[in-house]
């Protein structure tokens, strides 16, 4: 039986909780208009919930690491894969090359740049520091949702770069994760790095794409097919968006490849199937009225659009990305609110309090100077995707990771205040200016709009 002690404390959970969410989905309007995001609030509540007394919370990181890994595991795939379907822009337009290069480029001189601070301003050994540069270097796809991309028609070139940056970079930061492992000797990179830079650099990277591309152009062709010949696998739209994360991240791993950038490869060849079905029934690429259908579709007419030739593929795509949007809400509550129970003040080291500054101010604008400069660009649009390297659940699980592989505790401890604390200042720096800066930025890109004419 429970004791009496962890009784209360759940009872606690379950009743604050709910108050919570139901508080989040009526007050949703008047939250959008102040300088607040949600994952503030779940933070912060997280943080007065202390189960433990006293900040000695029951969720202990180095203890929990292969719990936390799990859950923020599914969190990241489920973030992912929305935000490969959200991203309807072919592979062959420009607008691709700046998520891309944010991606790889300005990600590797962070992870870099990190590494070069952890050895000589931290005191880390090489290893570490490099872990701690892949750990903090990814973008987050699950936080971000206030500066990524609204719909998929949203060409936005600003929230485009950033959706696009976080759904590549949380795949790609992973080599670098293995580098750390390797140099602390948890980790076999071969002879020179050989066997790193073949397996799981090159390899790991191609099947990772490769699996996730195939599963799904070859499950949204299935559907599309039995839907519009035979009327058939109408419905369960849920299962469909779970099965195919599930079919994508754990085909991937069989293969040894990555399977974040299956996940998010997955969301995109999804939408690429949507994209040239409904170009071939003869609506425009970048404003389909098919995907209009959709949203406004009556209940009773859910089947006829989902069958529909004209209507099918935006159905499919539509249907998939809903039940992930609420699932990733659904993360975004539990993973922020288990950050902020975490969280303590032995965290709160000094160097913590030079070093996220540092990341915010110095790393992150220079990361993306150098691998992405943006050149033409407005200004504006430079400066915000210099701030908006947001760090949020993708360098939770890199972290819980990197632990469960065997990092030493000693080391583990100090990766862990910085990570904690680095997510946390993320949450809150970046969410209290990214309403006043994109209102900003919206007025900026209204009024040069208008200027053109």
């Amino acid at each position: 039986m429970l004791s009496a002690r962890t009784s209360v404390s759940a009872t606690l959970w379950f009743i604050v909780i709910g108050a919570l969410l139901i508080f989040m989905a009526v007050s949703r309007s008047a939250l959008q208009r102040a300088p607040l995001t949600t994952s503030i609030i779940y933070l912060v509540v997280g943080f007065l919930l202390d189960p433990g007394g006293l900040r000695r919370s029951e969720l202990d990181p180095l203890r929990s690491a292969g719990l936390l890994e799990r859950i923020t595991e599914i969190a990241v795939l489920v973030s992912l894969f929305t935000a490969g379907l959200k991203l309807r822009v072919p592979w062959r337009e420009r607008r691709w090359r700046m998520p891309i290069r944010l991606a790889t480029l300005s990600m590797m001189w962070t992870v870099g740049a990190v590494a070069l601070v952890g050895v000589f301003g931290l005191g880390l050994p090489l290893g570490a520091a490099v872990l701690l540069g892949a750990v903090l270097a990814p973008t987050d796809p699950v936080l971000a949702s206030d500066v990524q991309v609204e719909s998929p028609r949203d060409r936005d070139r600003l929230r485009f770069a950033l959706t696009g940056e976080a759904g590549i970079n949380d795949g790609t930061a992973f080599p670098f994760v293995m580098l750390g492992l390797g140099l602390l000797g948890l980790h076999d990179l071969g002879t020179w790095g050989i066997r790193w830079l073949l397996i799981d650099v090159l390899w790991a990277v191609t099947i990772g794409v490769g699996v996730g591309w195939a599963m799904g152009t070859m499950t949204a062709r299935l559907v599309l097919y039995l839907r519009q010949t035979h009327r058939e696998a109408v419905g369960l739209d849920d299962l469909l968006a779970l099965g195919l994360i599930a079919l994508a991240y754990g085909g991937a791993l069989a293969l040894k490849g990555y399977g974040f950038l299956a996940v998010f490869a997955a969301g995109l060849a999804l939408r690429r199937v949507e994209e040239r079905a409904t170009a071939r029934a003869g609506h425009g690429a970048n404003d389909p009225p098919a995907i209009d259908v959709v949203h406004s579709a009556a209940t009773g007419k859910k089947d006829e659009i989902a069958t529909d030739s004209a209507t099918a593929p935006a159905y499919m795509a539509q249907a998939a990305l809903g039940v992930t949007e609420q699932l990733e809400r659904i993360g975004e509550a539990a993973v922020v609110l288990l950050i902020g129970g975490m969280l303590s003040f032995r965290y709160l080291t000094p160097d913590a309090l030079w070093f996220v500054p540092l990341l915010f101010l110095v790393i992150r604008p220079l990361a993306v100077a150098l691998g992405a400069p943006m050149r033409g660009a407005p200004r504006i649009q430079r400066g915000l995707t210099m701030w908006f390297g947001i760090r949020g659940v993708g360098s939770i699980y890199y972290l819980m990771y990197a632990i469960e592989h065997g990092v030493p505790e000693p080391i583990a401890q100090r990766l862990t205040a910085l990570t904690l604390t680095t997510v946390a200042c993320s949450i809150i720096v970046h969410g209290i200016s990214v309403a006043p800066l994109m209102r900003r930025y919206v007025r900026a890109r209204g009024s040069r709009t208008s200027s053109d004419r």
